[in-house]
């Protein structure tokens, strides 16, 4: 909860140039009565989900598919979910290592908390997760038997 918190706080006041290194004064400085006046959540779940959402919406949209596949996920799988679905994975989510909501190691995408994880999956409606994720296997059925036939 709270380093998760404060690192995408801090990841925010920066990106919002709130917070900024001065590399001539070799310090950073900030702008306290702005960030004082700054609305913020008052738990975490909110103040990820509010970061998420000032993402690009096909980001969003991968953010969520990602997440109905629980904390990592490997690009094989992700890059056969994106031929099947027809829809822009790779590209998005590379977006989201790059703005800190990912991480990307050895070819496999994981949430760096579960708590980003549980934000990106409650985007999704609940009425609409069980077809989300019918729409997902259904999507993975060739791959499926292309392995076992392996």
């Amino acid at each position: 909860g709270n380093p998760l918190f404060f690192s995408q706080l801090m990841m925010s006041l920066c990106k919002d140039g709130l917070v900024r290194l001065s590399l001539s004064r070799r310090r950073w400085e900030w702008d306290e009565e702005k960030i004082q006046s700054r609305k913020l959540p008052d738990d975490v779940a909110a103040f990820l989900t509010s970061s998420i959402e000032r993402l690009p919406q096909e980001v969003q949209m991968a953010l969520s598919t990602l997440s109905c596949f629980g904390h990592a996920t490997n690009t094989t799988l992700v890059k056969a979910l994106e031929g099947e679905c027809g829809s822009k994975l790779i590209e998005p989510l590379e977006i989201a290592v790059a703005e800190g909501f990912l991480d990307k190691v050895n070819g496999t995408y994981s949430f760096g908390h579960d708590r980003l994880q549980e934000a990106a999956y409650n985007m999704i409606p609940p009425e609409d997760r069980c077809v989300f994720h019918f729409k997902y296997g259904v999507a993975l059925v060739p791959r499926s038997l292309e392995l076992q036939d392996d």
